[in-house]
């Protein structure tokens, strides 16, 4: 049986705190100025023993579309920045389909034949397909069309955090080296999708929203993307997106650390990604 989701009642997340968290001050690395938050009023959720219950560290936001309100857990990580690893495809989907590098999700990134260690890399992927099994080959083959230049140019012009995007790193920018976005960066970005405010074509971002749709249910809808970095021996991981119950819309956005373990040996890393998120939205059990 699926899992019943529902927003928890914010009073119960602030008060099943550990400890008390301060109070949040924004800082200088705050979002574009497209979207801009409003940190300093933002509600506090303390998830402390969640999240040291799957052994890592991290931050997550919550915004409500409905009543333009922002809750956070750990502030202080939610302005810092990271990695964005594969939670970038969702950009990089956008502007595929803005630059006419891809046209429509049905498109196909042929295989170039060279064996990696997903099974479904290894073949033809629709645009569709590559986002939903987060093929790391297919992005790198987009990337590599749309270029240096119209990357840096959309990037900068949806203010999606600060990346460094170069001839030598256009097809690995995303997943390793000094680009860096903050989970109140991938806020701002998504309250924008979600309500086709961003400068691409609205088709475009309604069709990126549709690739991102997990769970399509009598109750909910769930729309997302993973992401997970190795930079330093450290575990980098989102899982970001969007959640719909009745007439409520919620934007999230989970960035979660821990120190990288040996090969094989990480899948609880993998799994708590998306598995904290669900945790704060679900009420019911199995």
């Amino acid at each position: 049986m699926r899992p019943t989701f529902l927003l928890l009642p914010l009073a119960f997340l602030i008060s099943c705190s550990d400890e008390q968290q301060p109070s949040n001050e924004p800082g200088p690395s705050l979002l574009a100025a497209e979207f801009p938050l409003k940190t300093e009023y933002a509600a506090i959720l303390h998830l402390d023993s969640l999240y040291r219950s799957y052994g890592v560290e991290g931050g997550f936001a919550l915004y409500n579309l409905k009543s333009d309100s922002l809750s956070l857990y750990n502030p202080t990580r939610c302005q810092q920045g990271f990695l964005p690893a594969s939670s970038y495809k969702i950009p990089n989907s956008l502007i595929a389909l803005e630059t006419g590098v891809m046209q429509t999700p049905e498109d196909t990134i042929f295989w170039d034949g060279k064996e990696n260690w997903n099974p479904d890399w290894n073949r033809d992927n629709t645009l569709a397909e590559a986002f939903r099994v987060s093929c790391v080959p297919c992005y790198q083959q987009i990337a590599r069309k749309i270029g240096v230049q119209r990357m840096r140019e959309w990037t900068t012009r949806v203010g999606y955090g600060q990346l460094d995007i170069k001839d030598d790193n256009i097809d690995t920018f995303w997943l390793e080296g000094d680009s860096r976005v903050t989970p109140l960066q991938q806020v701002s970005f998504l309250v924008r999708l979600y309500r086709e405010q961003l400068p691409f074509q609205k088709e475009h971002q309604r069709t990126v929203k549709q690739i991102m749709l997990l769970e399509d249910t009598p109750d909910y809808k769930l729309y997302g993307k993973t992401g997970w970095a190795q930079p330093n021996g450290r575990n980098i991981g989102w899982f970001v997106g969007f959640f719909e119950k009745g007439d409520e819309a919620y934007v999230f956005v989970n960035n979660v650390e821990n120190e990288q373990g040996p090969e094989g040996e990480n899948i609880a890393f993998q799994k708590c990604r998306r598995e904290i998120v669900e945790q704060i939205l679900k009420t019911g059990g199995n």
